[in-house]
């Protein structure tokens, strides 16, 4: 039976090189430069932790890696930015998770979604994906153009199309 999955997958690589460039031009930026500010990435626990010692310093370090993220064709909603700064002795230090994965009110939203569209599908959660299937490609199709029109808060991607 023909199906496919709906997944949220980040590029480490791409947002390492997003990171780096920031770095770069964090260097060369003469608003910044007494400012102590630091970009880190934890490829690990895919945390970017950035402080400075000002909350204004940290907003532009904030607008400097979305910029680069947006250079890189990221698309910026992968990074979780509802957390608040917190104070940490002389620095104002913030963490950006980058999200990977569907989390599963998102993915509860996004099988709501294509019930609601009434075609001849099925989805089911499988980890941190959505699986849809049908008997006809055509249904699937449909389907997927439906899922780009509407905006679920993270970026999608469609994978492991078969017939």
């Amino acid at each position: 039976m023909p199906s496919f999955d709906i997944v949220n997958k980040t590029d480490l690589q791409k947002i390492d090189n997003a990171i780096n460039v920031a770095k770069k031009e964090l260097i060369s930026r003469y608003d910044l430069k007494d400012e102590d500010c630091e970009i880190e990435l934890n490829k690990k626990d895919k945390l970017i932790k950035i402080q400075a010692k000002q909350d204004m310093a940290l907003q532009s370090l904030v607008d400097i890696i979305l910029s680069k993220f947006s250079k890189q064709q990221l698309d910026v909603r992968i990074l979780d930015l509802s957390k608040e700064p917190h104070p940490s002795g002389k620095h104002v230090l913030q963490d950006l998770p980058v999200k990977d994965g569907l989390d599963k009110e998102t993915a509860k939203k996004i099988v709501q979604f294509i019930k609601d569209t009434k075609l001849k599908v099925q989805a089911s959660i499988m980890d941190d994906q959505v699986r849809v299937t049908s008997k006809s490609i055509d249904d699937l199709q449909n389907t997927m153009a439906k899922i780009r029109t509407h905006d679920f808060e993270v970026p999608l991607q469609f994978d492991n199309m078969r017939s």
